[in-house]
C-alpha cells in the first residue's frame, strides 16, 4: 500500500493518497513526501474487501504479525476515506462500517506511527514483544514524536 499525501490549499483535510500494490515493504522520500510501501493485496469477497498480507517474509524480529498488518492496512484505508471526504468524521465512518467509534479512532491512530515502524511491522521485523494491543495504544497512549515511539515500542536506534 502506498501512502502519498499532499496538502490542498482549498481544504486542509483533503490529501492525495495513492494506493498501489507493492512487492516489498519499503519507505522512501519523493519530492519532500514520505512514501511507505506495504505489501498487501486487496481482494474482493462478496461485499467486503479483504487485505491479504504477503505469504513469504523473512522473520528478523518477531516475524509477520498478520492481525497487526491487516489492522495497519485498515487504518490507512480508513484514513484515505476520511481524507478524500467520503466520510466527514470518524463517527460517520464508524456508523457506515457498523463499528464502535472509539475502536475506529484507536485503529486510525496507527496512521501516526513513524514510517519506519510501519515498514518494520509490514516486513515482520518488529520487536518480538510488540503486539497489536500495544501498538494501538490501549495501555498507554503512544507518543506522537517518532523518536519517542521507537523508544517506547522497542525499536533499536540506528
Amino acid at each position: 500500500m502506498n501512502n502519498t499525501s499532499t496538502h490542498s490549499n482549498t481544504n486542509p483535510r483533503k490529501q492525495i493518497i495513492r494506493v498501489e500494490v507493492g512487492a516489498d515493504a519499503r519507505s522512501y522520500v519523493n519530492a519532500g513526501q514520505r512514501i511507505t510501501m506495504v505489501p498487501l493485496t486487496i481482494k474482493r469477497r462478496q461485499q467486503r474487501k479483504l487485505l491479504i498480507p504477503p505469504v513469504h517474509t523473512e522473520a528478523v524480529g518477531g516475524g509477520p504479525d498478520i492481525p497487526m498488518i491487516k489492522t495497519l492496512g485498515k487504518a490507512f484505508y480508513w484514513k484515505r476515506l476520511l481524507d478524500e471526504g467520503t466520510y466527514p468524521t470518524t463517527s460517520h465512518l464508524a456508523r457506515a462500517l457498523k463499528l464502535e467509534p472509539g475502536w475506529v479512532a484507536e485503529v486510525l491512530r496507527l496512521t501516526l506511527l513513524a514510517p519506519d515502524i510501519v515498514e518494520a511491522i509490514a516486513g515482520g521485523r518488529q520487536p518480538r514483544q510488540l503486539n497489536l494491543h500495544t501498538v494501538r495504544g490501549r495501555q498507554d497512549a503512544l507518543p506522537r514524536d517518532w523518536d519517542e515511539q521507537r523508544r517506547v515500542l522497542g525499536f533499536a536506534e540506528d
